[in-house]
């Protein structure tokens, strides 16, 4: 009995020396994992800004380009347009667009007009110096088509 006796009451003394630490194993591991995941969700977001953003743009300079009276101010609206949609998300730089016509000259009635935009999106919270040595953005691009109106007087 008196073995028992001493066993619990190394046992006790032994569950007293750990209290405390099951929060502390807790608060550790919460961190650990939450912090990868706020940054997934982070990238993530800002790849679907991107993603929206040449979208918005590829559209939106298509339906410029197609509306104008001639080809040189539909040039100037598509880019106007195009810059003001990457830049309502946030990708004023790194963005190229490129129109391309299916009849010449590009305002034919009935021809249609190809306006790709291309986006690099940096990964958030990477520092500078590490973006020059580790290519650290992805790449990414929206095709749209718009048609001249057939009903158009011929430029």
């Amino acid at each position: 009995m008196n073995t028992l006796h001493r066993c619990r009451r190394w046992l006790a003394h032994r569950c007293a020396a750990d209290s405390g630490s099951a929060v502390i194993e807790f608060v550790f591991l919460a961190v650990v994992m939450l912090i990868p995941l706020v940054y997934l969700v982070l990238m993530m977001g800002r790849l679907q800004a991107g993603a929206y953003a040449a979208s918005a743009a590829a559209r939106e300079s298509g339906r410029v380009f197609v509306t104008a009276p001639d080809e040189a101010t539909a040039l100037a609206r598509a880019d106007a347009a195009s810059a003001l949609a990457l830049a309502n998300f946030g990708f004023g730089e790194g963005a190229s667009k490129t129109v391309t016509c299916s009849a010449s000259p590009c305002l034919t009635p009935g021809a249609g007009v190809v306006t790709e935009v291309r986006v690099t999106v940096p990964l958030p919270l990477i520092p500078a110096f590490a973006r020059s040595v580790v290519p650290l953005e992805i790449p990414l691009s929206s095709q749209n088509v718009s048609l001249v109106d057939r009903f158009r007087g011929a430029p």
